[in-house]
């Protein structure tokens, strides 16, 4: 199994565009049918090094999470997401 788990840093945040930015990021497990686990969770305390979105995602393979990544459905999320970040760390590891 693959995780896949992403760090959010809003440029200008707001409880809005965390929550628009979950509620985009959770339509794509409808879509995607490789994604074995999926969730989003937004920051809840305040802190100059805290990131202000998480995504852990899981996968079978890492071919699997090669075809999420350039999914139509996910590349559209992503272009949305990085107009408003400023920064968009990544980690993927076995698991």
């Amino acid at each position: 199994m693959i995780t896949h788990v992403v760090f959010f840093k809003l440029a200008e945040p707001s409880k809005e565009t965390a929550q628009t930015i979950q509620s985009k990021l959770m339509t794509l497990p409808a879509k995607i049918p490789q994604i074995k686990h999926y969730e989003v969770g937004i920051n809840i305390i305040e802190s100059e090094r805290n990131y202000d979105l998480v995504l852990i995602s899981k996968f079978d393979t890492l071919e699997d999470l090669n075809t999420y990544q350039v999914h139509p459905d996910h590349q559209e999320v992503v272009t949305y997401i990085k107009s408003v970040a400023s920064s968009i760390p990544a980690v993927d590891y076995d698991s």
